[in-house]
C-alpha cells in the first residue's frame, strides 16, 4: 500500500484572495451584461428625435410635438394635477400625417437610472394609441422624469420625449 501523502496543493482549498477576485469579476460581467442588455434594448441611437413644444406641463394636459413635414405626435397621461408613484395612468397617443407600425413609450429618470420602463400602445378605432403605464417608487420625494414617444414607421423610428415630475416617492 502507497502512503505517499498528497501534495498540498490538490488538498487545500482554493486561497480566500483568489475567491474574492473570482467573485468581484463574476460581478463585473454581470453588471457589463446588464449594462449591454438595457442599451440594446432601448436603441434609442436609432431614433430622429424631435424637441417638445416649449412650457408644455404634462401634468396639465396633453403636449405636442412636431415631428417635421406637417406631422406631429401628442402625448396624454390621462392625469391633471399630481402624477404620483404607482398610480395608474391611462396612456394616449395621437398623430398627424405619421403612418405608425409601432407606438410605446419608454418612461426614464432624468437624474437617476430607474431601469427600463416600456409601455407598448394599441391602435385603437378612433386612430389613436392606447395603453395603460404606471411610474414606479423612488427613494426622492420629487422625482424627475420624462416620457419618451417612439413611434416605428416604414422609414425609420421618430421621437419625442416630454419631461415631468412624480411625488410620493420617499420620505
Amino acid at each position: 500500500m502507497n502512503t505517499t501523502p498528497m501534495p498540498d496543493s490538490l488538498t487545500a482549498s482554493r486561497p480566500p484572495l483568489l475567491r474574492l477576485l473570482v467573485l468581484l469579476t463574476l460581478g463585473a460581467v454581470t453588471i457589463a451584461l446588464w449594462y449591454l442588455t438595457s442599451y440594446l434594448l432601448r436603441d434609442m441611437g436609432q431614433v430622429r428625435w424631435y424637441p417638445e413644444s416649449q412650457g408644455c406641463q404634462l401634468s396639465a394636459g396633453p403636449c405636442m410635438a412636431e415631428l417635421g413635414d406637417q406631422r406631429q405626435l401628442t402625448l396624454d397621461l390621462g392625469v391633471r394635477g399630481e402624477i404620483r408613484a404607482l398610480q395608474r395612468m391611462p396612456l394616449e397617443v395621437s398623430l398627424q400625417g405619421v403612418k405608425a407600425e409601432r407606438v410605446m413609450v419608454d418612461f426614464v429618470g432624468r437624474d437617476m437610472d430607474m431601469g427600463l420602463h416600456r409601455y407598448p400602445l394599441s391602435l385603437e378605432a378612433d386612430g389613436r394609441y392606447r395603453g395603460e403605464a404606471q411610474i414606479p417608487i423612488c427613494t426622492e420625494t420629487v422625482m424627475p422624469w420624462r416620457a419618451r414617444v417612439v413611434i416605428e414607421t416604414a422609414d425609420g423610428k421618430l421621437g419625442s420625449g416630454f419631461d415631468f415630475e412624480v411625488r410620493g416617492g420617499g420620505p
